[in-house]
């Protein structure tokens, strides 16, 4: 199966970052100083990935102008001896063939995915969800790609999570097939504990078949009008094998504030540029 394209939803109003939101886009507020959304473009072109779509809304035009190249910018860099900076401004606009489609409406994930339809066309594509950054090398999109070309079939990334917080995700019920590969029978979107199928929690990353867009325009929308990605797949499985991946990695919830806090700590204390620093820093903090 090959992936030549990834969707990138982000059309949402980031209502858990207000009032910061109101002018900048959830997707680029930054870890460190990279914004989440180049986290997971980076990851897509690390899987190989040469094109990205990324769905968004009116009003959060800056996301479209952060993926432009900026060469005033870049000739003041080099100008001033900066070429450091030149590159990571370069970096920034070259990883991929970014491209914008407009969800007007935020119908739910499944809508915004349904927006890229014509974008897409007829061929298997990644979706990748930007609030969940995962941190491993090689990259989650990566390890999935490898299971969903050797298994010729659609793959969600899971992860186990305790079952308190089970309520919080979509669900698979599944059967093992291999290591960390488990075949999906049925999904279910935010369960009560006591009807949850298993603790296996679908996380932002998929790779599907085109044949999940006619899937999702059959999809009947559910609470608040909004129209579900695990619901246009539970159409999908009545037609073709979906597998669950349980991937390698640690995954870091960049959708509040307190996730998008510890994911720049620890990614500084990964680096050897600001590990001491950071760690005299939380050390002199008044606990």
């Amino acid at each position: 199966m090959k992936v030549r394209k990834a969707v990138i939803p982000a059309a949402g109003l980031g209502t858990r970052f207000l009032p910061v939101t109101k002018s900048v886009p959830k997707e680029l507020l930054p870890i460190l100083d990279r914004p989440m959304l180049q986290y997971v473009v980076e990851e897509a072109a690390e899987a190989g990935i040469g094109e990205v779509i990324i769905v968004t809304a009116r009003g959060k035009e800056s996301i479209a102008a952060y993926f432009q190249p900026a060469p005033a910018l870049e000739q003041r860099l080099s100008g001033s001896g900066a070429a450091g900076l030149q590159e990571k401004v370069r970096h920034a606009s070259s990883l991929a063939d970014v491209s914008f489609v407009i969800q007007e409406e935020p119908l739910g994930l499944g809508h915004a995915v349904l927006q890229a339809k014509n974008a897409v066309g007829g061929e298997p594509f990644a979706v990748i969800l930007p609030d969940d950054i995962i941190a491993h090398s090689p990259g989650a999109l990566t390890q999935m790609l490898e299971v969903a070309g050797r298994l010729d079939a659609g793959v969600v990334a899971v992860e186990a999570v305790p079952m308190e917080l089970v309520p919080n995700y979509g669900v698979v019920a599944a059967t093992p097939r291999e290591e960390r590969v488990h075949q999906v029978h049925r999904m279910v979107e935010k369960p009560p504990v006591e009807e949850a199928p298993s603790n296996l929690a679908v996380v932002g990353r998929y790779i599907l078949p085109p044949e999940v867009f006619d899937c999702l325009e059959r999809t009947t929308p559910g609470a608040k009008d909004e129209i579900q990605l695990t619901d246009g797949m539970s159409l999908l499985l009545e037609e073709q094998d979906l597998y669950a991946y349980e991937f390698l990695g640690t995954r870091y919830d960049g959708g509040n504030p307190l996730g998008l806090l510890r994911a720049s700590l620890e990614f500084a204390l990964a680096q050897d540029e600001t590990r001491e620093a950071v760690k005299a820093l939380v050390k002199n903090l008044p606990l």
